[in-house]
């Protein structure tokens, strides 16, 4: 490990960093624009500049790695003189705008400006002006403040894999652009908002709509997929004004996928607000005693056997538990937690998680996809497998139909045939996988929901027995959730069991009429055409499918309204945090249904969310492990047998509207008639 003395101080790093992440090691602030930590290194802003002992000028510690015997001064007259200079260059086109600037009390460019600037300027001429640019609906571009630092063009080329934005033309007649002036085509694409260090790119549905003093931040996690990114909720009043990226190294970094960004606009249209009681075929508004009683006087006599429960994909432990607990206090085992009917095998927990984890994917060097598009099903998943690509040439092959997943990726076949040749050895890819290091088969919940999905569980699980992926420090077996809910109703066992009815069972019934009330908790992916005459409760925040069919509406929180529990697709236990005020009359799920058991007479015993979170640790010990990956056990899973020759088809079909949240926001379907519908009438993204 090379020695070098910063300051008069001597100081031993890591060989092969820089200068100045050697300077930050030693507790000196370096200030820099283009540099980023996660980005490959530009050196072009100069805002980095040291002086290093017998150079002949200051260098940017950006771009020097730290050599043995290095002497660097961070805080000299010449540093502060070539930093005072970079400034005055960097603010000569640089229009006087902070007061309307979106960027205002959060840029970069006002902060450094005050500590390494001068307060005044030496340059007469006009300042030059740049058109602004079309990247979407997410973004909005002024780019007469850009001071080229190209960290979005190494973004959206390295990180996003999505090369449509660069840097034409030279000198004062430079331009960050996308070079067919069409929107900016990535799931992460507004990402380039927290890294633009001023105000060029701003967010689009945000403009001119707060200020970050006003905002009350709440740190919690996103819900809209399994991934379980760290975010912070910024509030002003009952209002969710924003969703930002927390830093999190091993989930999301830290970035965020459009979706869970800018989603948050669906949380104040189409809510329930109230109670509503189905009378003369048609809603009406009703009290929560009116509600209750409307609901025991259908289910107070009627035997177990004949109710049903079905849990949605965005749900919290803590109302998973209690409704689990209410149904068999009513004496039903009918309920499930998996709307998308994917044949999960419940006895091993490997057998339905991300054993590898989402960081671990990084170290993989081969990987199947069974039935699975990660790149919309978890967009901060699909980054893992490209920064392998990157960085161990990741070999990967996909079974199903041909996705564009911005790495390299070669169509082994369409069905379960494929499957079954690559688990018993005769597909040419078997000998890539079992001449990896780690290899890793990912399958998708789409592949388990089908008729034969517990026999693609097994082939899947034969397939990583056979070809080497399991080992003492390594699982490569995975499945991809798009549900937050998904493994923790999993691991509550929230399942029928060898007495109840599954999601398929329940509709059947629902439609026959041997279950005559049907519970809802959130559940609206299902097809409510197949309920029948069946009594639906629906419990939830928002008007989707759900609510149009219920016979009694109960008006739930929406997840930035509560405090709740989410496991996420690896199997981490991760807390969300109430930012808000639930709307009108809703209140949080679990004591909706703790008081709804009263008056059915099947109370459970919990009066606070510390004794359903104790509850939740009883049912499973997992739930005491917060923000941990605790391996689990490999065994034996799935059951073997014939499998169908479908093609295995990916089930999310618009990446932009995938639960009642985001079907509700208006940012999501300006995306989806952006980059969706394009692609699926044939034609190119424009603005």
């Amino acid at each position: 490990m090379p020695k070098l003395t910063i300051d008069d101080t001597e100081i031993e790093v890591p060989a092969g960093i820089t200068v100045l992440q050697a300077c930050e090691m030693a507790g000196k602030e370096v200030p820099r624009f283009c540099y980023h930590e996660r980005l490959s290194i530009a050196g072009n802003c100069r805002m980095c500049l040291v002086e290093m002992e017998r150079a002949p000028k200051p260098i940017a510690s950006c771009a020097m790695p730290v050599g043995d015997g290095m002497v660097i001064r961070t805080d000299t007259d010449t540093v502060k003189k070539a930093r005072n200079g970079v400034m005055e260059f960097l603010l000569i086109n640089h229009p006087l705008d902070c007061p309307i600037c979106d960027q205002g009390g959060e840029c970069d460019l006002q902060d450094q400006a005050m500590a390494y600037g001068i307060d005044h300027s030496r340059y007469q001429e006009h300042k030059r002006a740049v058109s602004d640019k079309y990247m979407g609906p997410l973004i909005e571009t002024e780019m007469t403040r850009c001071i080229h630092c190209t960290r979005c063009v190494r973004f959206v080329t390295e990180i996003a894999g999505v090369p449509e934005l660069g840097l034409l033309g030279r000198g004062e007649n430079a331009e960050i652009t996308t070079y067919l002036e069409k929107a900016l085509d990535s799931e992460l694409s507004a990402n380039v908002i927290d890294l633009c260090p001023v105000g060029a790119l701003t967010s689009k549905p945000y403009a001119f709509a707060a200020r970050p003093w006003e905002l009350k931040k709440t740190e919690s996690v996103d819900v809209l997929d399994a991934v379980g990114s760290a975010i912070r909720v910024d509030a002003r009043g009952a209002e969710v004004m924003r969703v930002l990226p927390r830093l999190h190294e091993d989930i999301n970094e830290e970035w965020l996928s459009d979706k869970s960004r800018y989603a948050c606009d669906g949380l104040r249209r189409q809510r329930l607000d109230r109670p509503y009681v189905r009378r003369d075929g048609a809603l009406r508004e009703a009290s929560w005693a009116e509600a209750f009683a409307a609901i025991a006087a259908r289910v107070k006599g009627l035997d177990g056997s004949r109710m049903a429960a079905i849990t949605g994909d965005l749900c919290d432990a803590e109302a998973m538990v209690c409704l689990k607990d209410l149904m068999a206090n009513l004496g039903s085992a009918n309920i499930d937690c998996r709307q998308e009917g994917a044949k999960f095998d419940t006895a091993t927990r490997s057998a339905y998680l991300l054993n590898s984890t989402i960081a671990g994917l990084e170290d993989a060097d081969a990987v199947l996809l069974v039935g699975t598009n990660p790149r919309w099903e978890a967009p901060l998943v699909n980054t893992r497998l490209r920064k392998a690509w990157l960085r161990r040439d990741l070999k990967a092959g996909m079974i199903g139909l041909a996705q564009d997943l911005t790495y390299p990726c070669d169509i082994l076949g369409a069905g379960p045939e494929t499957l079954m040749d690559v688990a018993q050895g005769n597909h040419p890819f078997a000998d890539i996988l079992k001449a990896a290091e780690r290899a890793a088969v990912i399958v998708g919940t789409a592949a388990l929901a089908r008729t034969d999905g517990a026999a693609v569980l097994a082939a899947a699980r034969q397939a990583a027995d056979s070809l080497g992926m399991i080992g003492e420090d390594w699982n490569g077996f995975n499945v991809l959730h798009q549900a937050a809910a998904r493994v923790g109703g999993l691991d509550l066992g929230l399942v029928p069991g060898a007495v109840g009815l599954d999601v398929a069972g329940i509709l059947k019934g629902a439609g026959d009429g041997s279950i005559e009330v049907v519970y809802l908790l959130g559940a609206d992916e299902i097809d409510m055409t197949q309920l029948g005459e069946a009594f639906v409760i629906y419990q939830g925040h928002h008007g989707d499918a759900g609510a149009h069919r219920a016979d009694v509406i109960l008006p739930g929180a929406a997840y930035t309204e509560k405090n709740g529990t989410y496991v996420n697709t690896e199997g981490r236990v991760q807390l969300g945090r109430m930012a808000t005020a639930p709307m009108g009359e809703a209140r949080e799920d679990w004591t909706i249904i703790r008081a709804l058991s009263d008056v059915l007479g099947a109370g459970i015993a919990v009066s606070s969310l510390g004794d359903v979170r104790r509850r939740l640790v009883a049912v499973n010990a997992h739930f005491d492990r917060v923000d941990e990956v605790v391996p689990a056990a490999w065994g034996d899973f799935g059951e073997s047998g014939p499998m169908g020759t479908r093609t295995f088809v990916p089930p999310v079909a618009n990446f932009y509207m995938t639960d009642a949240i985001s079907r509700a926001s208006e940012t999501m379907a300006h995306c989806a008639q952006a980059f969706v519908v394009p692609k699926q009438q044939g034609t190119g993204t424009h603005g």
